[in-house]
């Protein structure tokens, strides 16, 4: 089965931090696209400068799994591309936002809730622990992995109860946070990641990219059973009496 990514990606820093751009020249979206070089997945790209934001009609129904970055402009994105996205999730196709993609419209749609945090900038070591060996999105992955310089998210992270928590990171300020969650949202799976802030080149360390492949392999929607929905016929005859 080949599965159909689109990477979804702001475009902001890139376009106005030199450091930004140097680090990721082709932009955040570019690096992200590069881990779905191969075969088994056909890879696009849509940011949030394009016409309908890169997420046309036609790009959302192509779409097997949605990868979503996202930090500074969540605001801008409009609110009928945004319901578009919550929408296809609910029919099947998977979302994985990104780093600050916890923020975006279509994430908070599908939480009920504002999906706050502590934050703190400065560069500080993160250590991603395993917390769910047995889960897919883990495959391959040791016990922990390090990220060397990161931005801290902390905990209370306002969101509703994980289906499943893979990952819980720490920082060496001392504070802990859900980094890997999981959902299910109508026919759609959902996984939220907290690595990937723009200031350092998470998107290229080999655990990181693992894990952003093995959550579209997860994500990607299967078949399923048939649902009619609205008003049905009677599935049994009534009985006479």
């Amino acid at each position: 089965m080949t599965v159909r990514v689109t990477v979804w990606n702001e475009n902001v820093h890139e376009r106005e931090e030199p450091d930004v751009a140097e680090r990721y020249p082709d932009g955040i979206h570019g690096a992200i696209a590069e881990i779905f070089e191969g075969d088994g997945y056909e890879v696009r790209t849509a940011t949030l400068q394009e016409e309908e934001h890169g997420l046309t009609e036609d790009v959302v129904e192509w779409t097997d799994v949605l990868v979503w970055w996202s930090h500074c402009a969540n605001d801008e994105v409009r609110d009928d591309v945004a319901e578009r996205v919550v929408e296809a999730v609910h029919d099947g196709t998977g979302f994985v936002p990104l780093h600050s993609g916890k923020n975006s419209k279509p994430f908070k749609r599908l939480m009920g809730t504002t999906c706050r945090i502590k934050y703190r900038h400065g560069g500080e070591t993160e250590r991603v622990w395993v917390a769910d060996p047995g889960h897919p999105i883990a495959d391959g992955l040791g016990e922990s992995f390090e990220i060397p310089s990161t931005e801290m998210y902390g905990e209370p992270f306002d969101i509703p109860e994980p289906d499943r928590t893979v990952f819980i990171s720490w920082f060496e300020g001392g504070e802990v946070f859900r980094s890997g969650v999981c959902y299910r949202r109508g026919r759609g799976r959902i996984f939220a990641f907290r690595p990937g802030h723009e200031e350092y080149p998470i998107f290229y360390q080999d655990e990181v990219r693992r894990v952003v492949r093995n959550a579209v392999d997860w994500a990607a929607p299967n078949e399923g059973a048939t649902v009619n929905w609205g008003e049905v016929e009677p599935a049994e005859s009534a009985r006479e009496q």
